[in-house]
């Protein structure tokens, strides 16, 4: 997939909100296309023209950010999993990945050298709880009011409480 020039070279965190209770069936389809089944789970993107559309679908039942590299490697560290439900180790990113741990692996990812959905045994959706101390403001209202939609940087904070 080719990038265009006038976009950011940053990854993006997906986080699902809502639910699939009374949902259209275009954005549960979308959902399916990024491996957001449930809520509560989140996957790292990169910034493509075709994900900026499908960020527009699920606006109201989603929020991203772009995130940083010490978040891609808490992810990956506490709910990185290989298929089989194993967990992601830095003794299996060394001997089968070829990085020497899971944060210079995150530190691959955030600067683009690897996409995460290509690995061939690592899941591409992390797990998370509800966050701590619950959502600051409504799970139905966009973001400075409530937690849905583009919140950028403040992405980072929300994934920390839900780890």
């Amino acid at each position: 997939m080719k990038k265009l020039s006038n976009y950011n070279d940053k990854n993006i965190v997906i986080l699902r909100i809502r639910g699939s209770v009374a949902i259209r069936k275009e954005v549960e389809y979308t959902f399916k296309l990024l491996h957001l089944h449930k809520k509560n789970h989140a996957t790292i993107i990169k910034d493509y023209p075709t994900y900026l559309g499908m960020m527009q679908k699920i606006k109201d039942y989603a929020t991203w950010g772009e995130a940083s590299i010490e978040t891609i490697a808490l992810l990956l560290s506490k709910k990185g999993f290989l298929k089989g439900n194993r967990r992601l180790t830095d003794n299996y990113v060394k001997e089968n990945l070829g990085w020497d741990s899971i944060n210079s692996f995150a530190e691959a990812i955030a600067k683009e050298k690897i996409d995460l959905w290509k690995l061939p045994n690592l899941k591409p959706v992390f797990r998370l709880h509800p966050p701590k101390g619950g959502f600051h403001g409504s799970i139905k209202k966009p973001y400075p009011k409530g937690e849905l939609g583009y919140r950028g940087e403040d992405i980072n904070q929300l994934i920390k409480k839900m780890i």
